[in-house]
C-alpha cells in the first residue's frame, strides 16, 4: 500500500524566503572558500548576494547560520510526516522515514554538502551550529515517541521512557553516521540504500517498547497468530495488514519456537 505524504503547502512568500535564504548561503560558502571564515563579514556576504545588510538579518542571525539555509524548512518536513504517519505503522519506522528528509536535503547537492562538511570540519563556530541543527531533530523525534511509548511490550517490567530518548538518539546517530561516511567518500554512492541498512540495526534493536494507534480504523492490522507444525509454520493476519508487520509476527514465532 503506497503512503501517500502532506508536506506543508509552500506559499509565494515561504518560497522566495528559502529562494533567498539559498542565495545568501551560496554567496557566504564562495566568501568563504576565498577569503576564509574568520575574514568573511556579513556586509560581504549581503553584497556578493546583492542584498541591504538588514536583508541578510531578516533571514540569519549570524553568519554561521548562513551555510544552512534548509534546516527549517527540512525540520517542518520531518514534523509533516510524523504528523501524517498512518496509524498502523511502527512510531520507529515514521521517525526513520522522518529523518529521511533531513537525507533528501544533503543528497540533493552532493557537491554543495561535501564542501559545506569541510567547511564544518575546519570551522568550530560551525561545527556548533551543526550540532545544534541536529539536537532540534532529536527533540522532535523523542517527543513523538515519548507520545507511542508502550509500557506493556515491556517484558523485563522497566517501563521508564528513557527508551523514547535512546531511540531517537540511535535514529540521529544512525543517520549521522551515514552521512558521514558519504562525505567523506565525496558525495559518492547510494546514501539512501546505506541508511536503510542502518535504519534496519536500530529496528532490531529498539524495535519493541512503541506501540502504533490502537482502533478499528480501516487498514488497521489484526493481531495476528502463528503456531509450528513440525517444520512449517502457519501464520494468520488480515490481507489489508503492512507487510513489515507480516514479517514482524513471522520472526517472533520464529523466535519462539
Amino acid at each position: 500500500m503506497s503512503q501517500q505524504l502532506t508536506t506543508p503547502a509552500r506559499t509565494p512568500a515561504s518560497t522566495q524566503r528559502l529562494k533567498m535564504r539559498r542565495e545568501l548561503a551560496a554567496a557566504a560558502m564562495e566568501l568563504f572558500a576565498t577569503k576564509g571564515y574568520e575574514g568573511t563579514t556579513v556586509d560581504e556576504i549581503a553584497a556578493a548576494a546583492g542584498v541591504a545588510r538588514r536583508t541578510f538579518f531578516r533571514h540569519f542571525r549570524s553568519k554561521e547560520e548562513a551555510i544552512f539555509p534548509d534546516h527549517d524548512d527540512t525540520l517542518e518536513r520531518a514534523r509533516a510526516v510524523l504528523d501524517a504517519a498512518p496509524p498502523h505503522e511502527n512510531p520507529l519506522d515514521t521517525v526513520c522515514r522522518g529523518i529521511k528528509e533531513v537525507m533528501k536535503m544533503y543528497a540533493a547537492s552532493p557537491a554543495g554538502s561535501v564542501e559545506r562538511y569541510k567547511l564544518t570540519r575546519e570551522v568550530p563556530a560551525l561545527r556548533e551550529r551543526e550540532i545544534a541543527s541536529v539536537a532540534r531533530y532529536e527533540r522532535l523525534f523523542t517527543r513523538y515517541l515519548l507520545g507511542h511509548f508502550d509500557e506493556a511490550a515491556h517484558r523485563d517490567g522497566d517501563h521508564d521512557p528513557l527508551l523514547a530518548e535512546v531511540a531517537a538518539s540511535a535514529v540521529v546517530t544512525a543517520h549521522n553516521h551515514v552521512l558521514r561516511r558519504w562525505l567523506r567518500g565525496g558525495g559518492e554512492g547510494d546514501v539512501m540504500a546505506q541508511l536503510d541498512r542502518a535504519f534496519a540495526i536500530v529496528r532490531q534493536t529498539f524495535g519493541t517498547g512503541f506501540g502504533a494507534s490502537r482502533g478499528d480504523a480501516p487498514g488497521e492490522p489484526e493481531p495476528a497468530t502463528a503456531t509450528t507444525r513440525g517444520e512449517v509454520l502457519v501464520t494468520v493476519t488480515r490481507t489489508d495488514t503492512p507487510l513489515p508487520d507480516i514479517m514482524r509476527t513471522i520472526e517472533t514465532a520464529l523466535r519462539t519456537r
